[in-house]
């Protein structure tokens, strides 16, 4: 199965534009890795002023974040299920690397790891990289059912 851009956006709240991720390129039950290429668009919706600042990269790693939670919880999917929705309630040790995204002409890496989970909350550790080096690294803290059910 090829976890695409529009399988992708099948499986998380962010719709058309909005949805930054354009591939999965790994999974299981501890984190995700997707590769993205949305960065060098010039209609990116996070755009300001003709520019993506690197903390518009906490929204490339939230939006990874919820494709796990998806993921984690796809046989629940099938049979019918709601998934909850989560809400990114912080970050912590953000360390920026690069002022821009914009300008990065590889593809974008994005890699989160969960690192704690109790069906309330998830913890997460994220990194966001090009083919040489780290462009942004934190932790971030998602409350789950934050906003009611999403149906998938």
């Amino acid at each position: 199965m090829h976890m695409n851009r529009a399988w992708i956006a099948a499986r998380i709240p962010h719709r058309d534009r909005m949805c930054l991720l354009d591939e999965v390129i790994g999974f299981d039950a501890r984190g995700l890795r997707c590769r993205t290429g949305t960065h060098r668009e010039p209609d990116n919706p996070l755009r300001s002023h003709g520019r993506l600042g690197v903390a518009c990269g906490i929204e490339y790693a939230a939006q990874a974040m919820a494709l796990h939670a998806a993921l984690s919880t796809a046989a629940q999917i099938t049979s019918g299920a709601t998934v909850r929705v989560g809400l990114l309630a912080g970050v912590r040790d953000v360390r920026p690397r690069v002022l821009r995204l914009d300008d990065i002409e590889s593809d974008l890496i994005c890699e989160v790891s969960q690192v704690a989970a109790d069906g309330f909350s998830a913890l997460y550790e994220f990194e966001l990289r090009d083919e040489e080096r780290t462009l942004l690294s934190g932790r971030a803290s998602v409350v789950l059912n934050a906003g009611g059910k999403l149906g998938l």
